[in-house]
């Protein structure tokens, strides 16, 4: 009996062993915890390749303002770099003008592709704003009619002091297209560069810095300061419809915009502003194209 009481109690034992693994397997084994999902987006699907190729989207034309006068004359197409202050001096206004023509709030903010009005609204604008006629020198003309006579006045000694005097005009005689306007030199000093409609838009004359730069005819100042690369301190004098003239490189400008003033008046300083040497560029524009300065000014 004792030896049977003892192989019951290791059965026993051996039947709860079992029991208790059994228990035990039935909990699930834990799981790694990788960081929860909760609150996640999903991630991006991978881009096609049309969509990885697909340029940035562009504004369409037609959005943008003034696009039903794109081509017409009188209206310019903005262009990238471009500034309203450029814009004016190339289309002979006052920028200020531009703004109000095309009701724009922030002169800052132009969009590549806008159309702006560069003409006055009161004007009407022809091809001839886009051409400079060549200056030519007057032709004579005998008013009394071909078959009339023609007396030739006698010869007189040459007077040295009024050689001198005739040289240097007191009001200097209008060029044959200025419009009855009379130019005259803002400086004295000698031409350093002249002309060129690709590489010199005016001409550049030496002096000192501090030397006086005066208004070459009368007219009303549309730009005073330097927000035109390139150019420094820049004074624009508006003539009349036709001309405006340019005055670049400043130590200083002694007149505001919107003031008007007379031929002869000092205006600035000559500095070396934007520049690598003291000089005044000087520029006349003909409807806002350039054209050479010499053709308007009295000789020297």
């Amino acid at each position: 009996m004792p030896r049977c009481w003892g192989l019951w109690v290791v059965a026993g034992w051996l039947a709860l062993g079992l029991v208790g693994c059994a228990t035990r397997s039935g909990f699930p084994a834990p799981v790694e915890d990788r960081g929860s999902s909760v609150g996640r987006l999903p991630p991006p699907p991978p881009p096609t390749p049309a969509s990885a190729s697909r340029p940035a989207a562009r504004p369409d034309p037609q959005s943008l303002p003034g696009h039903e006068n794109m081509g017409k004359p009188g209206y310019y197409t903005v262009k990238p770099g471009d500034t309203l202050i450029r814009i004016g001096l190339d289309a002979g206004q006052n920028w200020r003008d531009l703004a109000r023509w095309n009701k724009i709030e922030n002169p800052n903010l132009l969009e590549v592709g806008q159309v702006l009005r560069v003409v006055s609204p009161d004007q009407t604008p022809s091809p001839e704003a886009v051409v400079v006629k060549p200056v030519t020198a007057p032709t004579p003309v005998n008013a009394a009619g071909p078959d009339s006579k023609v007396t030739t006045p006698p010869a007189v000694a040459p007077n040295p002091a009024a050689s001198a005097t005739a040289a240097t005009p007191a009001t200097p005689t209008p060029a044959a297209d200025s419009e009855g306007l009379a130019f005259i030199w803002p400086h004295n000093g000698a031409v350093t560069a002249g002309f060129d409609e690709a590489k010199n838009k005016g001409l550049d004359l030496a002096g000192k810095a501090g030397d006086p730069v005066l208004a070459a005819a009368d007219g009303k100042v549309v730009y005073a300061g330097s927000g035109l690369r390139g150019y420094g301190n820049l004074v624009i004098i508006k003539h009349n419809n036709t001309f405006l003239s340019a005055y670049a490189h400043n130590q200083a400008l002694l007149v505001r915009e919107d003031q008007s003033v007379k031929r002869g008046q000092t205006i600035a300083q000559m500095g070396n502003s934007d520049a690598d040497q003291v000089k005044l560029h000087f520029e006349i524009r003909r409807l806002g194209k350039p054209v050479d300065p010499t053709k308007f000014l009295p000789p020297r």
